[in-house]
């Protein structure tokens, strides 16, 4: 284990590790105070930061955060690292790397070559050195385009994921938020529900009543319900009408078996998705979620801060070419990230961190009730996370998720977002919505009077 040091104040402070480097040099937050791994002052964390940006990158590659042989992500990081890749910032420090993704060199095409030969831990390090402007001013640069019935990700684009939670699945509560969703142009990245059980039958259900409203209108989307990976795979298998498998990961193998997920098992899922061929254009078939936390929730960090160990899951999610990856920002509580202001920090970082990695990086920008936050802090998050290019966000009626019992960001929030940057839905879904008569002169949506307009039938026909 190497040892960093770094003089200030009078000073020499002493980290032994890259971990602990690592952690001392984050920005605060409750999660790694809970852990014992934060800084013990803010004098200590810039001391952490000066030595930190000293680190040459390829020393991230020597020094594992999490041995080799005790963590299956720790093997797939160091196997799949593509030294190729790597090679134009393989002589930087992580100061220098910094400077680098700052400037005009690191373009949309270089940063894109550059994803493969990238380590989460090298992105997690960067991040640390970079105020929030720096986020985003990086991650706007960063495209990365998937597509199933929708393209995801393209330049001028924000997509939404419409989550028709209901604490029952009755299908007319499903119905009423669908339809609220779709009226105000929502659904473009997929429409997704958390089901309030896992088991087979009704998350069949769901999906039935999904991939009925689909066809019957035809909508270019592609729908989810976000049971666990064993479940789709033996849904698929049974003939249900699949389209995206969902499941939660994060950054360790300890953390991703509290999950009940292994790797061997998302292989299976995700050659049984592609095997189905539900997809019009585009083969990207998987959809997965994160979020600062879960690996020390599970007392499964290994002493490693949050933000390092939620980087470490985009190597998990980059393995399978998803769809859609989204990191449920404020979702786990503060007692991981106290307030606005950590949950809009962290948002920042796992938006960038995701991006460098070749992710379609959306969010839910969102925040529990017990949280130090309220919606002034989802409108500063959700126009912060537009400027920097997130791909899609979350959103629920009214902003507020009746079954999940959390506030995230509201149809309408979107249709803000979408007019003050200029940014409009998914191609082929902008298109359904002119051919359905919603899109307005300007490209907003039209609003609907009445009972008069063909979609006013969902709810009709599945309250029926």
């Amino acid at each position: 284990m190497s040892t960093y040091t770094s003089a200030l104040g009078g000073r020499t402070h002493r980290f032994d590790g890259l971990a602990r480097l690592l952690a001392a040099a984050s920005p605060e937050r409750s999660g790694d105070r809970l852990a014992g791994l934060a800084a013990e002052s803010a004098q200590a964390r810039v001391a952490a930061r000066w030595a930190l940006a000293d680190v040459p990158l390829a020393q991230f590659l020597a020094e594992p955060v999490i041995p080799y042989e005790d963590d299956d992500v720790t093997r797939l990081i160091v196997d799949t690292h593509d030294a190729v890749a790597f090679a134009p910032v393989a002589g930087l420090t992580v100061g220098e790397f910094r400077e680098w993704l700052l400037s005009d060199a690191a373009d949309a095409s270089a940063l894109a070559a550059l994803a493969p030969g990238l380590t989460p831990e090298m992105t997690a390090a960067v991040s640390k050195l970079m105020g929030n402007a720096d986020l985003v001013a990086v991650a706007r640069k960063v495209r990365v385009v998937t597509a199933f019935r929708s393209t995801i990700g393209l330049p001028g684009r924000l997509a939404t994921r419409l989550q028709p939670n209901h604490p029952t699945d009755d299908p007319a509560g499903v119905a009423a938020a669908l339809l609220d969703g779709l009226l105000l142009g929502s659904g473009d990245a997929v429409i997704g529900i958390n089901p309030a059980t896992d088991s087979p039958k009704a998350v069949r259900d769901l999906l039935e009543l999904l991939d009925g409203v689909i066809r019957r209108y035809a909508i270019p989307t592609q729908s989810c319900v976000l049971s666990h990976v064993t479940t789709s795979i033996d849904l698929m298998a049974a003939g249900a009408p699949v389209d995206l498998v969902f499941q939660s990961i994060a950054g360790t193998q300890a953390a991703n078996a509290s999950f009940g997920v292994t790797l061997g098992l998302l292989d299976e899922a995700y050659e049984a998705a592609r095997a189905l061929g539900r997809g019009t254009v585009g083969t990207n078939a998987l959809y997965f979620e994160t979020g600062q936390g879960s690996a020390l929730s599970a007392d499964a960090h290994h002493g490693v801060d949050q933000q390092t160990v939620e980087a470490r899951a985009y190597a998990v999610a980059r393995r399978y070419e998803p769809l859609l990856v989204n990191t449920v920002v404020g979702f786990i509580g503060p007692e991981y990230l106290y307030d606005g202001r950590q949950i809009l920090r962290a948002a920042l970082e796992d938006h960038f961190c995701g991006k460098l990695l070749g992710l379609p990086m959306g969010l839910d920008i969102c925040y529990t009730n017990h949280a130090d936050a309220d919606d002034d802090d989802i409108a500063t998050m959700l126009t912060m996370l537009g400027v920097a290019g997130a791909s899609f966000v979350i959103c629920t009626p009214g902003g507020d998720d009746i079954m999940l019992n959390y506030q995230s960001a509201s149809f309408h929030d979107v249709l803000y977002l979408r007019e003050v940057l200029g940014l409009r839905p998914a191609p082929e879904f902008e298109a359904w919505l002119d051919g359905i008569g919603l899109l307005d002169e300007r490209g907003g949506i039209r609003p609907v009077a009445g009972t008069a307009h063909p979609l006013m039938a969902i709810g009709k026909e599945l309250a029926a």
